[in-house]
């Protein structure tokens, strides 16, 4: 059951914030996880809980050791300070606390795409370092996919092509192709990321790839993989597995959205009142039309 209610905040400590929040995201991958049951057990996770991870808002209280001050905006990747509701991950509340060394000063005048920091954090973590190839083929153009087309093409790379089976979300390219997969019959790609988290499409993938191809996993699986091994050994094929953003890429994402050279327009397709939750949640995630939906926290009751 999910819904809107009052719980008790813990008191802030040294080097705590106290953040009023404007604006969180719904995650179509973890969050919908938890509200169909299919959440595999992970660290924290316990009933009852408060979700989200993706949340923007303005420091209220700032205690002279953290180095923000009241007005500051920004952006909180959740918190748990809820005493005995669990904060997994804790982000969509009208306040909360959180250590000041957790969250990222933001532009004010990003407004509600604040909140989507954290997912362009995860799509420039899964390019990022040593040793890693920009994609050529990204599976899925929901708003991770687009991140991670935009990041590449900002990152200097050949525009990527993008694939998508659904017809609602395969308009809104700038700068790279969208193609339904039967529309490509290219099977050279040297390095496919999958932003889909669907546990069955490694056999597809596989058969797409370059020899000594990579493919990249940056979704959230639930079920177990598995794959062919012949066509997999036939083409050397190298698998990478992308975890989350580290407080590095919030800050270097932080700094390209700054800089103009990644944008966050276009992502934010709907957006309902904080007390309207319990709809907004069945929308983000049985709407294919629903690439993100932003909770606004603002007059919430």
């Amino acid at each position: 059951m999910l819904g809107l209610g009052a719980v008790t905040l813990s008191d802030p400590a040294r080097g705590d914030l106290v953040v009023s929040v404007r604006h969180s995201g719904i995650s179509t991958g973890t969050e919908k996880l938890f509200w169909s049951g299919d959440m595999p057990p992970f660290p924290g996770m316990g009933y009852p809980l408060v979700p989200g991870y993706e949340a923007a808002g303005e420091v209220v209280e700032a205690a002279a050791d953290t180095g923000f001050t009241p007005g500051d905006m920004v952006f909180v990747p959740g918190a748990n300070c809820y005493g005995d509701v669990k904060g997994l991950f804790g982000g969509a509340s009208q306040r909360l606390v959180t250590a000041a060394n957790r969250v990222v000063r933001i532009d004010r005048a990003l407004g509600a795409e604040g909140a989507l920091l954290a997912l362009a954090a995860t799509a420039r973590h899964a390019m990022a370092g040593l040793d890693r190839q920009l994609p050529d083929l990204i599976v899925g153009h929901g708003v991770f996919g687009r991140l991670l087309a935009r990041l590449t093409i900002a990152a200097g790379g050949p525009a990527p092509t993008v694939w998508e089976i659904n017809g609602d979300r395969a308009t809104g390219a700038t700068g790279y192709t969208v193609l339904h997969p039967d529309a490509d019959d290219r099977k050279d790609y040297a390095c496919i990321y999958d932003a889909t988290g669907d546990s069955h499409l490694l056999n597809t993938l596989i058969s797409r790839l370059a020899k000594g191809g990579e493919i990249v996993l940056a979704g959230f699986y639930p079920e177990p993989l598995s794959f062919a091994f012949p066509p997999a050994f036939m083409r050397e094929a190298r698998f990478r597995i992308a975890a989350e953003w580290t407080r590095d890429d919030l800050i270097a994402t932080r700094d390209l959205i700054d800089h103009g050279a990644l944008s966050l327009s276009g992502l934010i397709t709907h957006t309902q009142p904080a007390s309207e939750a319990a709809s907004a949640y069945q929308t983000a995630f049985e709407d294919p039309a629903c690439l993100k939906m932003i909770l606004n926290w603002e007059n919430a009751a």
